[in-house]
């Protein structure tokens, strides 16, 4: 298989939905809706309008399962780079209102709430995808408030095992915060649309 083509399941799947197979949408929904609905409810706050987001998300995959291009990245980051655009016009279209609850502070601030709201789902994004014994360890490290030593014994490793493990996990969400080059899209989400 070529580098860059894209998993089997994408490919599947993207031609399901363009067959217009409901049980596509449906499997699509089951394996990624808590994907959407926490990046688009960590980036405006709102159950109701993660809610609303998820949906529009969805119906955009079924009325457009063509706009997937494999070469962009996985069905998976495609499917979170609708939800961060979608989140984003939403963030927009309430702070441009008088009495939307996000205050009117003009551009500047919706675009520092836009920039924060980006970060924390890409760090949200990033933990989710990283190795599960790194996750542990942040976990146990930075939840449970473990210092190394305790986390080394707790995961039944070396305690530099324990460090090596959360100095890669601190290095993979410190990408979380750093702004992407014009064009390109935020670490974890793929190439840009």
């Amino acid at each position: 298989m070529a580098k860059n083509a894209p998993p089997r399941w994408d490919r599947t799947m993207q031609q399901r939905l363009a067959r217009g197979e409901a049980a596509a949408l449906g499997e699509l929904y089951d394996r990624f809706a808590a994907l959407v609905h926490s990046q688009a409810n960590r980036m405006l706050d709102d159950e109701d309008a993660a809610d609303l987001v998820t949906r529009e998300v969805f119906g955009y995959v079924w009325e457009n399962p063509d706009a997937y291009d494999p070469k962009q990245g996985s069905m998976r980051a495609w499917v979170a780079r609708i939800t961060h655009r979608q989140s984003v016009r939403r963030l927009r279209d309430a702070a441009a209102g008088d009495d939307d609850g996000y205050g009117s502070d003009g551009p500047v601030d919706v675009e520092e709430r836009v920039r924060r709201a980006s970060a924390a789902a890409r760090a949200d994004y990033i933990v989710a995808s990283m190795p599960a014994s790194l996750r542990a360890a942040l976990e146990l490290a930075y939840i449970q408030r473990r210092d190394y030593r305790q986390t080394a014994a707790d995961l039944g490793v070396t305690e530099d095992e324990a460090r090596r493990r959360l100095r890669l996990g601190l290095q993979l969400l410190s990408t979380a915060r750093a702004r992407p080059l014009e064009g390109s899209s935020p670490p974890g989400y793929g190439r840009a649309l």
